[in-house]
């Protein structure tokens, strides 16, 4: 595409010090190498914009305003076909942001449609370029604000998403400080979790699978299920058999279930052990989601909110009663910015955090929020993080760690191999 442009809380260790491409026409690209969302404004009076003026003129009394927002749109193949309870695809979408002030540049991507890169292009980048690189919130109001007629659930979020997150990496790097740093540090690391077990996957490569991330000291495996529900309980016994008994074996339907199937189905996976059973219906079911954690066995958690788009989505599952565990995506619920805002959420209302997928984008604000639990290791995205990104953390004995010489999230494109992907 080418145009312009285990219980309660999970483990915690306290820091040391504490707490193709789209470019704005006459903008300079990058190198080649718990509370709700500000409340709709009442009457006539609009939100606060961020400040701002022609590029090149001064902000914040040291930087430069924000002077060029670049969107690339990239398809990648998956290593082989794969499928969950209710999709099948064989590549990944993903769109990759870099906003530039005063010298540097910042990186956000999200894993989504390159539609989403004609939002950034159209509705997003005149309203982000001339302002302060240093108001990130207040950007992010400002763009919230220019899509409302557009909706914002689904492409705009994630188009929102991914600049918001170019935004916070850039800010970090103009004040030449590690993303972890500069939102708080709370732990130098974060546990992570093994997840795929697609329902491609043959009974033994899905052994293989789950067993290989045991090996390597993940403490929980998550595998997917809901594709041949009949098929279900002899995978999660295989499951059960590859990993051990020490491992926590977690499952993820994608709301493929009905309720009444989704219980008898729960009942039958605690016997092997089941200690997470993530969306077994619809996440758009509240009720159904409440009453099946009602009813699971004891020690199941019930898990949902990859698809919260906005804050109030992550607001309703917890006033319903709805989960035991709120995930959040970056790349999906608008960003860094309201990210962090669920996290206060989750304190708030006591319900331990796992952010969803995207585990290199996570890796910094991870270190930062309360609640954490786990954050997952995802298959398709860590493949697609390690060949893309210079800087890609690998995890050590079951946890990751920011790399705190680099600034920013410390991730950078790598240009020329991501260019065999471009759309």
């Amino acid at each position: 595409m080418t145009g312009p442009v285990g219980s309660g809380q999970g483990p915690q260790e306290t820091a040391k010090d504490g707490r193709n491409s789209m470019e704005r026409k006459g903008g300079s690209g990058p190198e080649d190498e718990a509370h709700p969302e500000t409340a709709p404004p009442s009457g006539d009076v609009r939100p606060r914009s961020p400040s701002r003026g022609s590029p090149g003129s001064t902000r914040s009394d040291h930087f430069q305003a924000v002077e060029s927002v670049r969107v690339d749109a990239y398809e990648i193949p998956t290593e082989c076909p794969e499928s969950d309870g209710t999709l099948e695809w064989s590549s990944t979408p993903m769109i990759v942001v870099h906003v530039r002030a005063a010298g540097e540049t910042g990186m956000g991507y999200a894993y989504t449609s390159e539609a989403a890169a004609r939002i950034v292009e159209t509705e997003l980048a005149g309203t982000v370029e001339g302002s302060d690189p240093l108001d990130v919130p207040g950007i992010w109001e400002a763009m919230r604000h220019e899509v409302r007629n557009l909706g914002r659930p689904g492409i705009v979020s994630s188009a929102v998403s991914a600049v918001d997150t170019a935004l916070w990496d850039l800010k970090a790097r103009l004040l030449n400080l590690p993303l972890a740093s500069l939102l708080g540090r709370l732990r130098e690391r974060v546990p992570v979790y093994g997840s795929g077990g697609f329902t491609s996957l043959s009974v033994s490569e899905l052994q293989s699978q789950l067993e290989a991330w045991v090996s390597q000291g993940m403490r929980w495996v998550k595998m997917k299920v809901g594709r041949r529900p009949g098929d279900d309980p002899e995978r999660v016994r295989a499951a059960r058999e590859a990993v051990g008994q020490d491992a926590g074996l977690m499952v993820d339907a994608n709301g493929a279930y009905g309720e009444a199937q989704a219980l008898e189905l729960a009942r039958v996976f605690a016997e092997a052990g089941v200690c997470w059973f993530e969306e077994p219906v619809t996440s758009d079911d509240r009720a159904g989601l409440r009453r099946i954690r009602d009813r699971a066995p004891a020690g199941m958690r019930i898990a949902a909110g990859e698809y919260g788009w906005t804050l109030y989505d992550f607001v309703d599952l917890a006033r319903a009663g709805s989960v035991d565990v709120i995930q959040a995506d970056i790349t999906r619920c608008g960003g860094l910015t309201p990210f962090l805002r669920v996290a206060d959420l989750c304190e708030a209302v006591q319900l331990p955090f796992s952010p969803h997928t995207a585990p290199s984008l996570h890796l910094h604000p991870a270190c930062a929020v309360p609640r954490l639990l786990h954050v997952e290791y995802f298959h398709d995205h860590e493949r697609i993080e390690r060949m893309l990104f210079e800087g890609f953390r690998e995890p050590r004995a079951g946890w990751q760690s920011p790399d705190l010489g680099r600034p920013g999230h410390g991730l950078e494109l790598r240009r020329r191999v991501a260019e065999t992907f471009r759309v």
